[in-house]
């Protein structure tokens, strides 16, 4: 199956070539082609970002749906679906269990004039592999690892990994962004490079301006085909109230924030506003710092998942506009995840499991003690700019008050919230988690490697036998299969408590443009809403469904 729709998708990228080559007289025999020449051309859209993240340097800052703009990867369009196809790559042969084959497209240009080799892909996974850590890098450096990255001849890679990777076509081939060899083998400190991103992509970054705006223009000869909309100027409008006014009053023609429960209505009565919904693959979780106690203690983990009324948070905060997260970690949607997955609701069950770890009410005041008979008051940590999370933080206090456990809300600015992760300052934290986070499955090992969901040589026996025998499994489906007793003992004693999978939903002015598709993990504002028919049916990019 898959050999057979990777030639299919290779005789359609040449036909996409071709067709540019074509005099404007040849009449299309597909269905494909027809629908292509239907597609509409705009010179400009305006896209209001809620964040800035830099020159699209992948080490410094990230929007993975930016980033693809500019970028491509040997695979696409993701780790996220179940069969992503050769793109920078003309193909992909397993030899044996750690050794794969790997042939690029040639006559591909980088932004700046200069030929994509094979030199360019060898050179970026030793630099991911042997530099600083970026969020792609342990797809090479560690899960998997990649021990021998060699050059066969001008158009062939020979990489070897140091135990079975039976994967690597589907996540990390489809994961990794590649680097203009001629540009980064002069960087020696990625994170202090300030240049506008070069790359093979749909689009080249043109012009940046910190905390205002990216503007993109058009590869026009890009090798899948030329954008069907000349320029993308995105404007950075942080504030949620600004940006969906700016969006009615016609300075932007599409939010990259989602539209809240609240305003929707307002946009799919609006004569010339759409609303689409995605798919998202993003949880908003609540995190628990296992370095410390009480969260150290496995089973007082589970007695605060039982706390929480996970469906009452969607029905109040977010008026039933979500998912309640009772599937638990990762995302449900995912290919990867196991669908048995279930973290209930069950308060009585939680107050059982305080009372046995002597978490008990010892002054009468209706809040529980250490076993020691010292105060237990938490903090939950929450950015102040995020409105919806800090009404969520309310409510979990309440309900984890109903247990007799004390919380206290603590509002943040995003820029500390977001240092959280690497300074360990907390003991609650509420905000979300993305698609690279949770649906791809080589990156839940990762995070049990490196401080996220656990941290490697931290003692968890369980889980260390499952991930070990998860580095010798060959195949997929063994490799799958063990990912779900993983994500089992995981959601069992939780150190990321899914609270809800959120709707995406993004409002758009449809006089401006009404060609959006969704490409899963990415909402609707990627790559394939601005390129032809024939690569759109090839990735299996649907068109945006839309709101009533």
């Amino acid at each position: 199956m898959r050999k057979s729709f990777h030639a299919l998708f290779t005789f359609l990228v040449l036909a996409i070539v071709l067709a540019g080559c074509s005099s404007k007289e040849e009449k299309a025999n597909t269905d494909n082609k027809e629908q292509s020449e239907e597609l509409q051309t705009v010179e400009e859209l305006k896209i209001g970002l809620p964040t800035d993240v830099g020159p699209l340097n992948i080490y410094t800052g990230n929007l993975d749906y930016l980033t693809e703009l500019v970028y491509d990867k040997l695979f696409a369009p993701s780790p996220y679906v179940d069969e992503p196809q050769p793109w920078l790559a003309e193909s992909a042969e397993q030899l044996d269990d750690t050794t794969w084959i790997v042939k690029i497209r040639s006559g591909i240009k980088w932004h700046d004039g200069e030929d994509f080799t094979a030199e360019d892909v060898k050179f970026t996974y030793e630099y991911y592999r042997d530099g600083p850590a970026n969020r792609h890098t342990h797809h090479v450096s560690e899960v998997p690892q990649i021990d021998v990255i060699e050059l066969e001849d001008e158009n062939t890679i020979r990489f070897e990994c140091g135990y079975a990777c039976p994967s690597l076509d589907t996540i990390t081939f489809a994961d990794l962004p590649i680097l203009p060899k001629h540009i980064w083998e002069n960087v020696k400190n990625p994170r202090k490079y300030t240049d506008l991103a070069v790359g093979t992509g749909p689009y080249k970054l043109v012009a940046y301006t910190a905390d205002q705006s990216y503007k993109f223009e058009a590869n026009t000869d890009y090798f899948m085909g030329a954008p069907l909309v000349q320029k993308l100027n995105m404007p950075i409008i942080k504030d949620p109230t600004a940006m969906f006014n700016a969006l009615r009053s016609g300075e932007i023609d599409i939010s990259a924030r989602t539209v809240p429960a609240e305003l929707q209505d307002t946009f799919v009565k609006s004569n010339n506003m759409k609303v689409a919904e995605t798919s998202a693959l993003s949880i908003v979780e609540l995190k628990l710092n296992y370095d410390n106690a009480p969260f150290n203690i496995e089973k007082f983990r589970k007695a605060m998942s039982l706390s929480v009324d996970r469906q009452s948070i969607v029905d109040t905060v977010l008026l039933g506009q979500g998912a309640a997260g009772i599937k638990g970690y990762p995302h449900p949607d995912s290919p990867w995840t196991n669908p048995n997955l279930s973290t209930p609701f069950n308060a009585k069950q939680a107050q059982s499991i305080f009372d046995e770890l002597k978490y008990v009410d010892i002054n009468g005041d209706g809040m529980r003690e250490t076993p020691e008979g010292k105060e237990l008051k938490l903090s939950l940590k929450v950015s102040s700019s995020e409105p919806v999370y800090v009404r969520v933080a309310e409510m979990l206090k309440e309900q984890f008050a109903d247990v007799g456990i004390n919380v206290e809300v603590v509002t943040l600015d995003a820029g500390t919230m977001a240092t959280l992760f690497q300074s360990r300052d907390f003991e609650l934290s509420l905000g979300l988690i993305g698609p690279h986070g949770v649906a791809d499955p080589d990156q839940f090992i990762m995070s049990h490697r490196a401080t996220y969901l656990w941290t490697k040589g931290l003692e968890y026996p369980e889980m260390d036998t499952l991930i070990q025998k998860w580095m010798a499994a060959n195949t997929i489906e063994d490799r799958k299969q063990i990912s779900f007793d993983m994500q089992t003992l995981f959601n069992n004693q939780p150190t990321s408590i899914a609270l809800y999978y959120p709707e995406e939903k993004f409002a758009y002015n449809k006089d401006v443009y009404d060609q959006w598709v969704e490409s899963l993990g990415y909402g609707i504002i990627n790559k394939y809403s601005f390129l032809p028919q024939e690569v759109r049916d090839a990735v299996a990019a649907k068109p945006a469904t839309i709101v009533e």
